[in-house]
């Protein structure tokens, strides 16, 4: 399966244009949003192209995870619980912090796992020491399918941040965990050069 497979399922129902600095923006927001009953400052307008641009990417972002995921015989969420597992010490973790790591449900990890056993890519361990405690484990067949997937999930990112310098890349990062220390409140543990 090749990128531009799963690439050509994604759609964006917006007009690229490029302003005076060569910067991207969609003009057809921007024209919606010029014609809003109250006019708004740079700033505001700025900030509601900035933050529909991060939510189209996303939202596409999502399309291109889900369906590649699906290619593999996958959903993101097993795609997930694979990663998560493949970088664990032992390639295991007990079902509660990987629901914790993962920001789901109890519930949700159960059915996540029990598909993943299923398939032979994941075993569930009792821990002889504590029965109340039951880790996951990536079986050899779900390391070698991750492994196997590794690879082309990193050049697809390649692929899409193509043309981006590093510099921009850094910015983008930067501007992406500003937005998520606004909305959580997360702490800077320490800065660094």
């Amino acid at each position: 399966m090749q990128f531009s497979e799963v690439k050509g399922e994604c759609h964006f129902n917006g007009t690229l244009a490029t302003d005076r600095a060569g910067r991207l923006y969609d003009s057809r927001l921007r024209q919606s949003i010029r014609s809003a009953r109250r006019p708004l400052s740079e700033r505001e307008v700025r900030t509601v192209e900035a933050m529909t641009a991060m939510r189209i990417t996303a939202r596409l972002t999502r399309q291109l995870m889900d369906r590649w995921a699906e290619k593999h015989g996958l959903s993101e969420g097993r795609l997930h619980v694979l990663f998560r597992l493949a970088t664990a010490p032992d390639h295991r973790l007990p079902l509660g912090e990987l629901a914790d790591v993962l920001e789901v449900t109890p519930r949700n990890i159960t059915g996540l796992i029990d598909h993943l056993e299923r398939d032979g890519l994941v075993e569930r361990i009792d821990d002889p020491s504590d029965r109340r405690l039951t880790y996951a484990r990536l079986t050899v067949a779900g390391g070698k399918r991750i492994d196997g997937m590794r690879a082309q999930g990193l050049e697809w990112q390649l692929k899409i941040a193509a043309g981006l310098s590093i510099e921009e890349l850094e910015q983008l990062r930067h501007a992406c965990f500003r937005l998520i220390e606004n909305m959580t409140g997360a702490a800077v543990a320490e800065r660094s050069a």
